[in-house]
């Protein structure tokens, strides 16, 4: 999902039953990011100006590497591109996911990313926990479905509801979106302020998910400790919220992968002239290299309860 990150890393997932408090079953810790998932070199199926590299060309180019408490994950930021070339190097059901996250990408081309898709796109659904393009925050929390499934305007979260049909043949894929009101949450912001904790929690009659900016005090102890149960009941109003209503939450989702990324949506043409970023995106992305010394996801732990 990006126009530069060169690294996709994807987890693959299973299966749980519904509760409030949930037990951790996967914890990933700096090198454990590099044994649990699986670094993908393929083509960016975003068609984003980037180029997926295999996990032994990621490492040994920096592009990827950890230390005892945190994974680092980058896109290139030496190479000036050949406009013939490539782009730049770069299963659950119900369960809680929860990020904590230091540092994500930003810069004009940068289209970070966290998510959770089905294998059977767009029929076992989409979970776009975090997501922003270039600058321009703050995140937007987004399910993309197949035909069926909808969202009430109005609803129980901290969250501005955008569109309200997740099927992801009408409207141009936008699917049923959630702006987060909170500027923390994404780009610079959320860099500034030392990131901050994403969570999801997946059930068959509605999905949550949350943010809390590092800087804000009254954060669930469970959420920052990692603990090794959590209790969703005491986390609050999520900042969205998606429930069943309408939408046949257990038949439109299956088992999800999680994967990190960033890669078009940055460098569409509307998108990326709105952001005030200079020339185009394929034209920045390929002769500004030291443009995205910033343009990496650092995170201190990804854990999941069931």
């Amino acid at each position: 999902m990006s126009s530069l990150l060169k690294t996709a890393i994807v987890a693959y997932l299973s299966t749980s039953a519904l509760a409030a408090t949930y037990s951790l079953v996967d914890s990933h810790v700096g090198s454990d990011f590099l044994s649990s998932f699986t670094v993908e070199a393929i083509a960016d199926p975003t068609n984003g100006r980037v180029n997926y590299v295999n996990a032994a060309t990621a490492v040994a180019q920096n592009l990827t590497f950890a230390s005892g408490n945190t994974f680092i994950m980058r896109a290139d930021y030496k190479t000036v591109l050949s406009a013939s070339g490539p782009g730049r190097n770069s299963q659950y059901t119900t369960s809680v996911m929860v990020f904590n996250i230091q540092h994500m990408p930003q810069g004009c081309g940068t289209w970070p990313a966290v998510w959770t898709v089905g294998a059977d796109w767009p029929n076992e659904g989409e979970i776009d926990i975090l997501e922003g393009v270039n600058d321009q925050g703050p995140d937007q929390i987004t399910l993309h479905t197949g035909s069926g499934c909808t969202m009430p305007s109005s609803r129980s979260q901290t969250g501005s509801t955008l569109q309200t049909n997740c099927d992801a043949n009408v409207n141009s894929n936008s699917g049923c979106g959630v702006k987060d009101p909170d500027s923390r949450s994404y780009g610079p912001t959320f860099n500034s302020n030392g990131g901050g904790w994403y969570a999801v929690e997946r059930t068959t009659s509605f999905i949550n998910v949350w943010f809390w900016s590092r800087a804000q005090s009254g954060i669930p102890s469970d959420v920052t400790s990692g603990a090794s149960s959590v209790n969703t009941g005491n986390w609050g109003t999520p900042v969205a919220y998606f429930p069943s209503t309408s939408c046949p939450i257990s038949s439109m989702f299956g088992p999800h992968n999680i994967i990190f990324d960033c890669g078009d949506w940055a460098g569409s043409l509307s998108v990326y002239a709105a952001s005030g970023c200079p020339s185009s995106c394929v034209d920045y992305v390929n002769n500004n290299p030291s443009a995205f010394v910033n343009a990496y996801f650092q995170f201190n732990w990804a854990k999941v309860y069931e």
